[in-house]
């Protein structure tokens, strides 16, 4: 039964290719990713622009199934296209293709709305199973993009001190702008007990001063 059904999705491939539009801001990128994509009968190049701006136009007039798209374009970054192009065409999917592999970017490309990610140096087998992934409606994140996520965030659980429930409480009543002794009063503790845990608070996150603790506490997110 699964054979039969993809033999039937091959076929509907092959008879409504994937269309696909290509914004790169080199010119031999693009024709690269022509000639790869030429000979796969299940896509179709609808399209290619070196620039965020031509892109734009062409979404506000027409459409397509897959946008290959670049972080690095010479008028609008790719982080930003995702949520401009989506804003057009609500229905597109879009693959970000790049050389950026810090995990910064592509988080922000995946919370702008990406639906997958590859870096350049993908196969062609994989470039195609990415596409083919995306216009089913999944994500794809190719298995080096996986890798630089999940390092990343177990590089940022090992940056995060781990802070005891009173610490928590007492770093967000810090936060809140409350003087030692009006947290003391609150939490029936003594002042001297409130400053201990302040000075634990800003050795755990390596600070000298209040506005220090509270500017690191948000950034690790533990405000």
């Amino acid at each position: 039964m699964k054979e039969l059904q993809l033999t039937l999705i091959l076929l509907l491939m092959l008879h409504n290719p994937i269309s696909i539009l290509i914004v790169d801001d080199h010119p031999m990128v693009i024709e690269g990713l022509k000639t790869l994509l030429a000979g796969d009968a299940r896509v179709h190049i609808k399209n290619h622009f070196t620039n965020g701006k031509d892109t734009l136009d062409f979404f506000k007039m027409q459409s397509c199934d897959i946008v290959l798209l670049d972080v690095n374009l010479p008028d609008i970054n790719g982080v930003e296209m995702v949520g401009l192009i989506l804003s057009l065409q609500p229905k597109v999917g879009i693959l970000g293709l790049s050389t950026y592999s810090e995990p910064s970017i592509i988080n922000q490309m995946i919370r702008n709305g990406v639906k997958g990610y590859l870096l350049k140096n993908a196969t062609a087998r994989e470039l195609i199973e990415a596409i083919s992934q995306v216009h089913s409606g999944k994500f794809y994140f190719g298995s080096e993009i996986q890798k630089i996520l999940a390092d990343s965030l177990s590089q940022e659980s090992k940056d995060t001190p781990k802070l005891t429930r009173r610490e928590k409480h007492i770093l967000q009543l810090i936060a809140d702008g409350k003087t030692t002794n009006a947290i003391a009063d609150e939490l029936f503790i003594s002042p001297l007990t409130v400053e201990t845990h302040r000075r634990n608070l800003m050795q755990k996150l390596e600070v000298s001063n209040a506005a220090s603790l509270i500017k690191i506490a948000i950034e690790k997110k533990l405000i």
